[in-house]
């Protein structure tokens, strides 16, 4: 009688391709390796990435639930298409969801969690000087979800982190790369300053201020996107 254990192997061996085919290709997008509106080549795609196409396939419908990919009958996955739309609500989201955060945040600030925000603001800060842009990047939301977590939310750091990889992974290195670095610093510096002052108001302030300033940016940058693939 076959044992079942080799087959339970199997089926680890399959979701942990399909894990890698998952954040192979989530790299991909990121890096802008694959660009929005395209469509997407299992065996390419597999061949890159060094395995059989079963689990490039099960990572794109992980993608799709997350609407990074769009699946169509009989046509196979494409990439997602950018929106006005969805930028906007996204970093309107976002600012809902950060803000929110604040009072919890001022309420747990002990020692070990100002050390955590001062660490994240002083890694953005190094990244600020490099010019490895996606470093940046990378820094960037680091800081933001390090901020979320200090209130000791789970739903709106879930919610948050979301948000996040869409932009990222379906914006960043096209648009995201139009924002100033330097502004994004100082916003930043400004934020910690106001939060260890346990000033409420005016961190509110700032990061509406900050989020609403990278909005117009991104915003810019898809609407010159979308009227130069019109032309």
């Amino acid at each position: 009688m076959t044992p079942k254990k080799p087959e339970k192997k199997a089926a680890g061996d399959l979701m942990g391709h399909a894990q890698k085919a998952y954040e192979g290709i989530r790299r991909m997008l990121f890096h802008n390796e694959i660009v929005a509106g395209q469509k997407i080549a299992y065996r390419d795609l597999a061949e890159r990435l060094g395995m059989s196409q079963t689990p490039v396939i099960q990572a794109l419908k992980w993608l799709e639930v997350q609407q990074l990919v769009r699946h169509e009958t009989n046509r196979g996955y494409y990439t997602a298409s950018i929106s006005l739309q969805e930028v906007r609500e996204i970093y309107e989201l976002r600012e809902l969801v950060e803000i929110s955060l604040l009072p919890k945040t001022l309420e747990r600030l002990d020692a070990r969690n100002i050390q955590r925000l001062k660490s994240a603001l002083n890694a953005h800060a190094r990244a600020s000087r490099e010019v490895y842009l996606y470093d940046r990047l990378l820094k960037d939301m680091e800081f933001h979800l390090t901020l979320a977590s200090l209130s000791g939310t789970l739903v709106q750091q879930s919610v948050l982190r979301n948000l996040f990889d869409l932009l990222y992974l379906k914006y960043g290195g096209n648009f995201l790369f139009s924002t100033s670095m330097a502004s994004a610093d100082a916003d930043h510096q400004a934020l910690v300053a106001s939060i260890l002052s346990h000033d409420l108001q005016g961190a509110r302030k700032t990061l509406s201020r900050h989020i609403r300033r990278v909005q117009r940016h991104v915003l810019a940058g898809v609407e010159k996107q979308l009227n130069a693939t019109r032309l």
